[in-house]
């Protein structure tokens, strides 16, 4: 598989560090309110990202973090006369909700700040030690960002550009603009910990470090995130860890792009800003995936209740194949016990297709499309008279693919119990007896149900419709 390095700015094969094992980290939600639509795209990315490569057989070592204490936890807090632990607590339950909601497979390990402050501080004291970070007289601690000669590698700016917009805001003491906080001091009414510079809190970009080095080691393979986390926070990363560590901090570098809002950037200002939580209640979760990993993860993409409703569109025929494939199987006339290896070799070509898309830098709009030219290809080759195997081999080869993207999981259970059978007998009875009163009442208490009956040559086919 060949990945884009955003360090190198150009596609590199994805070699693991350690045979058979790949360590990825990704920056998670600051928990103080809902996730919201532009938080759902490296979320959903990630999560295809990580199913693939266990896919292909490797072990994946997935850490994404909660930064549950920061200054708008806090604020948070004020604005509701609570505290840091409640308001990270509620938000950490609503952003499970959510990300469940997405069928986001939880990480190996979801690390909370707070419960990694021993380490975030143990990096603090090796820079403090080799000159790369300070104390200054309010017990502050800054990183000198001009001893790390290789400044501003990723975001590829050199420093003389970056410094331009640099400046020192109200109550900071610190030797130079550019450099940043690694450690606060404890303000009067905040939560604060103990540290060899006083009581006080880590800063933000302290604690991915921290984290990435306790439960992945000193060098990750794969850090993933949003393009608007390359500078300064994953700039800053990299200088505190291998300023402390010696060696490199991440060997690729992976960032999806923007999301616009009706072809506008996102913003509270603009009225055009939405959560996850206030889009799924209104179209569902699945849409709101489908829309993430709809074009490919470097490009920017636009959200609109118009391409909302494009992407139901496109699951129902997602749907629509798959819950056909379950009554063929259930209804075949051969019986035979041999597969259409022509149907089967075409299947497959898909399959390649699918597979050399994703192998060449996660590119999801490819494997998306190699999934409906499969699904084309099972609506026009396979029917009521196509084989048992025939009909298992497109079931297994639509599983495959559709479970790589997360796709198709809100299925419902698709066999019929005894009482709906009973009620569809009950309605067959009633057509042909022409009593369509009592016909109407049955199909309108299977659909409230969420079941459809379409009547075909084959018979009564029941369609059981996926969850809101």
């Amino acid at each position: 598989m060949r990945v884009y390095n955003t360090m190198t700015r150009k596609k590199e094969e994805l070699i693991p560090l350690e045979k058979g094992v790949l360590k990825i980290y990704a920056c998670g939600p600051t928990v103080y309110n809902y996730i919201h639509i532009g938080n759902a795209r490296p979320i959903c990315v990630c999560d295809v990202l990580r199913r693939y490569l266990e896919y292909t057989g490797l072990t994946v070592k997935f850490i994404q973090n909660f930064t549950d204490i920061d200054d708008k936890i806090i604020n948070k807090a004020n604005e509701e006369n609570s505290d840091y632990l409640t308001v990270s607590k509620k938000f950490i339950e609503e952003y499970i909700k959510d990300s469940t909601g997405l069928n986001i497979r939880k990480a190996t390990i979801h690390p909370k700040a707070t419960e990694n402050i021993d380490e975030m501080i143990d990096i603090i004291k090796t820079l403090v030690e080799k000159g790369f970070a300070y104390k200054t007289e309010n017990n502050d601690v800054y990183f000198r960002t001009k001893n790390f000669k290789d400044y501003g590698k990723l975001s590829h700016q050199p420093l003389e550009d970056l410094e331009v917009g640099a400046r020192i805001s109200v109550g900071e003491i610190k030797e130079d603009p550019m450099d940043f906080v690694v450690w606060k001091s404890a303000k009067p009414g905040e939560p604060y910990w103990d540290s060899p510079w006083g009581n006080g809190r880590p800063g933000w970009h302290i604690e991915c470090s921290a984290m990435a080095r306790r439960y992945l080691g000193k060098t990750i393979d794969i850090h993933y995130g949003g393009q608007d986390l390359i500078f300064p926070h994953h700039e800053n990363e990299i200088a505190q860890s291998e300023c402390s560590s010696g060696v490199e901090f991440a060997r690729y570098w992976m960032h999806n792009g923007y999301i616009n809002i009706d072809n506008k950037k996102m913003s509270k200002s603009l009225n055009n800003f939405f959560t996850v939580r206030d889009v799924a209640n209104k179209y569902g979760y699945e849409p709101i995936r489908y829309l993430m990993i709809s074009s490919h993860y470097r490009s920017p993409i636009n959200y609109s209740e118009d391409v909302i409703k494009q992407c139901i569109a496109a699951l129902d025929r997602l749907y629509t194949c798959r819950n056909n494939l379950d009554f063929l199987l259930k209804n075949t006339n051969n019986q035979t016990n041999s597969i259409d290896n022509s149907i089967k070799e075409k299947f497959l070509e898909h399959k390649a297709a699918f597979i050399t898309a994703m192998e060449d830098d996660l590119n999801t709009a490819d494997a998306l499309s190699a999934l409906f030219d499969l699904v084309r290809d099972i609506n026009s080759n396979v029917n009521i008279e196509s084989s048992k195997e025939t009909i298992n081999f497109a079931i297994d080869l639509f599983d495959e693919l559709s479970g790589i993207l997360g796709l198709v999981y809100n299925r419902k259970n698709e066999n019929v119990d005894s009482k709906i059978e009973d009620l569809i007998n009950q309605r067959e009875a009633a057509r042909k007896s022409k009593d369509w009163a009592l016909a109407d009442k049955i199909r309108d208490e299977l659909k409230s149900q969420g079941i459809t009956l379409e009547d075909t040559k084959s018979g009564v086919k029941a369609v059981f419709h996926k969850e809101p």
